[in-house]
């Protein structure tokens, strides 16, 4: 029986910034020295991120994303400010429009539910302000000092819901964040896959839905 839910936040409860990162690397292209299209800057902005996401020191997310974004300028020959490029980016986390589903998923959900999210706190206060939504309660990257899929961050959302780790779902839309990672904490694992990816073949999903509804059949 399913007493609680862990539940990620961009991508899952509200819309994730991939249209506007895409934006970003189309800029950083057409600025660029070297022949790069916008989504040869993209894939090399996403592993420069995960270095810096990875590394000893744990860094914010604003400053994962403009340290990351700052080494792929300096890779393609662009004199773009990363500071001034990612500032789109970094105003959308504050106010990101609901994902399909999420209202209805919220009112008729009962069990208390903990977000774990990799965004830093002051953002996700803000954008679940800016949407009326409260949580029983929520834990952030800034808040662990490390990021999904480290179990650590599972480990305080079920410390905080005082529920073992059978007794809840996670949900999310990564499947290395969120799948492997709740997998690892040994939680099951719900796939919000709404970009219509195929999961891969060695990796098992007890859930997979395309948006929150999903869920209401699973958890009553």
């Amino acid at each position: 029986m399913i007493k609680g839910l862990l539940l990620d936040f961009y991508g899952t409860v509200v819309e994730d910034d991939d249209a506007i990162m895409q934006a970003i690397a189309d800029q950083v292209a057409a600025g660029a020295s070297t022949s790069v299209s916008g989504g040869d800057v993209l894939d090399a902005w996403a592993r420069q991120y995960e270095a810096v996401a990875a590394g000893p020191q744990f860094r914010t997310l604003r400053d994962c994303a403009m340290r990351s974004l700052a080494t792929v300028l300096t890779e393609v020959g662009c004199a773009g400010d990363p500071a001034e490029l990612c500032r789109a980016q970094l105003t959308y986390w504050r106010s990101p429009p609901l994902r399909p589903g999420t209202r209805e998923f919220l009112a008729r959900v009962t069990v208390p539910i903990c977000v774990v999210s990799d965004v830093d706190r002051a953002d996700l206060d803000a954008a679940m302000a800016h949407h009326g939504l409260t949580f029983t309660a929520v834990v952030t990257s800034e808040d662990v000092r490390s990021y999904k899929p480290d179990r650590r961050m599972f480990a305080r959302a079920l410390a905080a819901l005082d529920l073992g780790a059978d007794e809840v779902l996670h949900v999310g839309d990564s499947l290395s964040a969120d799948v492997r990672g709740a997998h690892a904490a040994g939680i099951p694992a719900a796939w919000i896959n709404h970009r219509g990816h195929a999961p891969p073949d060695d990796r098992t999903v007890e859930y997979e839905l395309t948006d929150l509804t999903g869920l209401i059949g699973i958890i009553h």
